[in-house]
């Protein structure tokens, strides 16, 4: 394993969107297409087949002694949050190149393929929906159910596809069937203090919380704001602050199921200081690993809806933009992930996933295993976002060694 390479090239892909305030390379924009065509570049230089499907996935392939075989496949994701950091995504995708690298080093044929993915549109950053890229593969993405999504500059998802060469009606081309593969691997930074606090340089993941995402639109009255008697006013703000705040109230409530829930976007309407607001567009993510904790935080969602509605005579609408299932991963290949650290000396813990991943789709299709490295201070979708590269080394030996045993 050449740690130095890995890092290197880990520091090529991240010049695409790179800034001083973070990495921005969201999903079909053009710099997250450049670091596919660098990927896709590197690929080939080891002996790969690259294509690219319909959903615009990079599939990169290394034949095995017996093309007729399932693919042991492997990869991540390599588009960002807005101001993101470095290793979100794009290190299980340069972790399983490096692992394609070495093989090639040591001159070792596999009997099955294997295959390194990298997914588009994994973050939900441009259009409030995540893993597009893994549901397409897994057959779980209608076009309708996404043809109406646009991003903050009012691009439709259909243009945005078109702009990268991609016909947005073909998407159902990219399903995948649950014969081709054997198993999927992902490696991950964690994105949470929880390795690092416990000292374990490995987290075997069993689980993927789910989210569940809407758009609520509160609608109240504009006034002038040095005019309007406090109880006369119909505020969309304090309707969506009060919303707010019963979300996080009913979340606290589910906190020993592991639940969460974040208003992560508030656009207020007019905009001006002196101008009572007329709307308010919350983006709302409520995720867990029980669904019916989840569902829970939901209920009361709608109904602090209701009653803020009638508290406060302004009206107020919601879609749902996603809702997904938990996710519980294959026992065998934890146990496998558990036997291989124990043979390597790994310091290891089995651990849930707050986060949802593309191994989560994946799993709909073939076993799936999920490996989590430390995060340093658990920061993540952050520019100060690291992970260090020993303990890097030590994900990408287990991945290798996995892929090895697998294939």
């Amino acid at each position: 394993m050449d740690l130095k390479r890995l890092e290197k090239t880990l520091h090529k892909i991240n010049q695409f969107g790179h800034s001083k305030e973070g990495v921005t390379r969201l999903a079909y924009s053009k710099e997250e297409r450049q670091a596919a065509e660098l990927f896709s570049n590197l690929c080939r230089q080891e002996g790969m087949d690259v294509r690219i499907d319909t959903c615009g996935n990079v599939i990169a392939r290394r034949e095995g002694s017996n093309p007729d075989l399932p693919v042991v496949a492997c990869g991540s994701h390599l588009d960002t949050v807005i101001q993101g950091g470095r290793y979100d995504g794009t290190l299980g995708v340069i972790a399983a190149l490096e692992v394609i690298r070495s093989l090639n080093d040591k001159g070792i044929e596999t009997k099955h393929p294997i295959e390194i993915i990298a997914f588009a549109c994994e973050e939900s950053s441009r259009f409030g929906v995540s893993t597009i890229g893994s549901k397409a593969m897994a057959g779980l993405l209608e076009n309708d159910s996404i043809a109406d999504l646009r991003d903050s500059e009012g691009k439709s998802i259909s243009d945005i596809f078109s702009e990268c060469s991609l016909n947005f009606k073909e998407i159902q081309r990219s399903i995948r069937k649950k014969q081709d593969f054997k198993v999927f691997f992902e490696l991950h930074i964690e994105q949470g203090p929880v390795l690092e606090k416990q000292l374990k340089q490995i987290g075997i993941v069993t689980g993927i919380a789910a989210p569940t995402r809407f758009e609520i639109n509160i609608k109240g009255q504009a006034s002038h704001s040095g005019t309007t008697p406090m109880h006369y006013r119909k505020d969309a703000f304090l309707g969506a602050a009060e919303i707010a705040l019963q979300l996080e109230q009913a979340a606290k409530t589910e906190s020993g199921n592991g639940t969460v829930a974040t208003v992560g976007a508030c656009e207020v309407k007019p905009g001006s200081m002196n101008v009572i607001p007329d709307l308010a567009t919350m983006k709302i993510d409520i995720r867990g690993t029980s669904l019916d904790s989840k569902n829970r935080v939901i209920e009361r969602l709608f109904t602090s809806i209701k009653q803020v509605e009638e508290k406060r005579n302004i009206s107020i609408e919601y879609k749902e933009l996603s809702h997904e299932h938990p996710i519980n991963l294959n026992k065998e290949v934890i146990q496998s992930l558990a036997e291989s650290c124990e043979q390597k000396g790994y310091t290891y813990m089995q651990m849930s996933s707050g986060a949802g991943h593309d191994a989560m789709n994946m799993a709909m299709l073939c076993a799936t295993g999920l490996i989590f490295v430390p995060s340093k201070n658990g920061l993540s979708h952050h520019r100060n976002e690291y992970t260090e590269i020993e303990q890097i080394g030590i994900g990408v030996s287990l991945l290798e060694m996995e892929i090895l045993k697998w294939a």
